[in-house]
């Protein structure tokens, strides 16, 4: 019989589930299942920056995605299912009771945005995040230092902090918060509450402020100084922490049979999504991995013996984050893919108005944009872009920074205003490598997973073009699940590491992109226009 395992890929919007040979990293089958309330726009409002799931989305599409997979495993494929493990996206925290029940799923706030997941987009808590910011400023101890040295308002504490100042009744309600991707372990393996939770590493370093220089969690007399009683959340989790590859326990009774899964079989600790897909596109030290999506994560591990300090600017280093042994790095842009749809949608607007019925043509503005953009010479443009539309994460996270158009004439056209906004989100992608590279860590080549590297080729040429380095696109959809997979493996004891596991489960299917000599050096010179454009919005923003 053959040894399959699950991975579980909870993205922003939908849930897929991939069961994997672990012998080869095969995929046997898989299926996916959107969110249903997320779906209907349900519980947000982006004009506020308010993004919340309700914590039905995720068990009901759960359900669906894995019955549905595991029916789709071929007859003539026999396997026994022998593990799963999670990802999910990060920071996406949700306040729960003493029982590490989501306040949501209590009757009384069933309707309550405050007390579903808070998506990790949600920007509501900017407020909060600049009070812990200053609050790190002024403690003996800078308990921001290795989460880049600025706390976000994506990160969990500052969601949390936001929710109790100005939800009277969710706060009084609530006992404790988790991230998704430690609810779904706890929840599948009947252990929810919230001082027994095996809280992930990954999340807790990257998200939290955990880490081992100071014993844990910030102490209590840190968070309290933010609002009394919020050092309680802190002593009601545990100061430990896991990596992806440890076993949370087994499967529980009820969720076996709401699967259709074999009772007992392991479950393995959750982790963010785009540190999993790292492991499952084959990061090592010196490799930059991409996850490149609605936004974008950048993720490099390195031994920390060769690491000189705490490196500014990015979403934390924690250890074993991503692989065992070394120190894991995350960066990111806020909006990568989301900015090539703020204009998708900006273009669809006369078409909704004029031809109702059309939103089929949405599909195509994207492609059809791309094909014409490659065709423009950018040394006959004028148009410059600012990739800010959603923030800057990194280098040096600023939620209120804006994105920018300069040089429009009479003559621009759709296209070159498209290519512009590609070539944007290069420039700020190069950012993040050069803070890398600024501060010690190397940087040999880079990788690149998620939706926009695998079908976009005009997007990664421009990447490749603006980095000057050759880029390699792993050709394969479902790096996430993947990731999960192999830890999950490791958690059934499959294979008795990270790294053995990705040796025989990699998918060895790649694309690969060298840098343009000509488009390289007209670029350098571009990348010089594109850093005094943000300057002069960050200096027109901090002056408001």
């Amino acid at each position: 019989m053959r040894k399959y395992v699950i991975g579980i890929d909870y993205g922003t919007d939908s849930c897929r589930a991939l069961v994997v040979d672990s012998a080869n990293g095969r995929e046997v089958a898989s299926a996916v299942c959107p969110y249903p309330r997320w779906k209907k726009g349900l519980y947000c409002d982006a004009r506020g920056q308010r993004y919340r799931q309700h914590p039905l989305d995720y068990t009901e599409s759960l359900e669906t995605a894995v019955r549905g997979a595991v029916a789709a495993i071929p007859a003539d494929s026999p396997g026994e299912i022998c593990a799963l493990a999670f990802d999910t996206t990060g920071s996406t925290p949700v306040l729960t009771d003493a029982a590490g029940t989501p306040l949501a799923l209590l009757p009384r706030f069933a309707g309550e945005p405050d007390a579903m997941f808070v998506l990790w987009k949600d920007h509501t808590a900017i407020r909060e995040a600049a009070e812990i910011n200053a609050a790190a400023r002024r403690s003996d101890t800078d308990y921001t230092r290795y989460s880049g040295g600025i706390y976000s308002a994506e990160w969990v504490w500052s969601k949390v902090l936001h929710i109790l100042k100005t939800n009277p009744s969710v706060a009084e309600a609530a006992y404790a918060w988790i991230e998704h991707c430690d609810w779904m372990c706890a929840l599948l393996t009947g252990n929810t509450r919230p001082e027994k939770v095996l809280r992930g590493r990954c999340a807790a370093g990257h998200k939290g402020l955990w880490h081992a220089e100071w014993g844990g969690w910030p102490p209590a007399e840190f968070l309290d100084g933010l609002r009394p009683g919020l050092g309680r959340f802190a002593q009601r989790m545990s100061s430990e922490t896991h990596t992806a590859e440890r076993y949370a326990g087994g499967l529980c009774g009820e969720w076996a049979a709401r699967l259709g899964l074999p009772a007992g079989i392991p479950v393995a600790v959750g982790a963010i999504d785009a540190h999993i897909g790292a492991v499952g596109a084959g990061i090592r030290p010196g490799v930059l991995t991409r996850i490149m999506g609605t936004s974008t994560c950048d993720i490099v591990v390195c031994p920390a013996e060769k690491l000189g300090g705490a490196v500014r600017g990015i979403c934390g280093q924690v250890d074993g984050s991503v692989l065992p042994g070394c120190v894991g790095m995350e960066a990111g842009q806020s909006a990568f893919g989301d900015v090539y749809a703020w204009f998708r949608d900006l273009l669809m607007w006369p078409v909704r108005e004029l031809l109702p019925g059309r939103d089929d043509l949405s599909e195509e503005i994207i492609p059809r944009l791309g094909e014409r953009a490659a065709l423009v010479d950018p040394r006959e443009s004028s148009v410059l872009a600012l990739d800010w539309l959603n923030g800057r994460r990194t280098p040096d996270a600023n939620p209120l920074l804006t994105g920018a158009l300069t040089g429009l004439t009479l003559g621009t056209s759709a296209p070159m205003i498209f290519r512009a906004l590609v070539e944007a989100t290069a420039y700020g992608s190069r950012a993040i490598a050069e803070r890398f590279t600024g501060e010690g860590v190397e940087i040999r080549s880079i990788l690149a997973i998620g939706g926009i590297a695998v079908k976009s080729p005009f997007v990664m040429q421009t990447l490749s073009d603006v980095l000057g380095m050759p880029i390699r696109v792993v050709g394969y959809a479902q790096t996430c699940a993947l990731g999960a997979a192999m830890c999950a493996a490791v958690a059934a004891g499959i294979h008795p590491t990270v790294g053995e596991a990705q040796a025989a489960m990699s998918v060895r299917e790649y694309v690969d992109y060298v840098p343009d000599p000509e488009r390289r050096a007209y670029y350098e010179r571009q990348y010089e226009r594109y850093a005094a454009l943000g300057r002069f919005v960050e200096q027109q923003t901090n002056e408001q």
